[in-house]
């Protein structure tokens, strides 16, 4: 059951993280009100690294930005590293 949550968590996270990056794109577009680079970063440290790296690079957005283009991907590798342990770990 706890790998249910953490599989749903994680999904729910992800499209929400991707939703976001892709709000902030048209926003930036339109140069309207943005979402902060914290917020962004926020919900991808809180497990929507990977949503948050396919909507960089689907729409092109924080692409130029090493804290971005570094950090996704760093967290992303963290995140994945969790996962194996967790799965070692209570799983196995």
């Amino acid at each position: 059951m706890g790998i249910r949550i953490a599989a749903i968590y994680l999904a729910v996270q992800n499209i929400f993280a991707f939703a976001l990056f892709g709000i902030d794109k048209m926003k930036a577009v339109k140069n309207a009100w943005r979402i902060s680079e914290r917020t962004l970063m926020a919900v991808a440290a809180a497990g929507g690294a990977a949503g948050a790296l396919l909507a960089m690079e689907l729409f092109r957005h924080k692409t130029k930005h090493k804290k971005f283009t570094i950090g996704i991907r760093l967290i992303l590798v963290i995140q994945i590293l969790i996962i194996v342990y967790a799965y070692i770990k209570f799983v196995n």
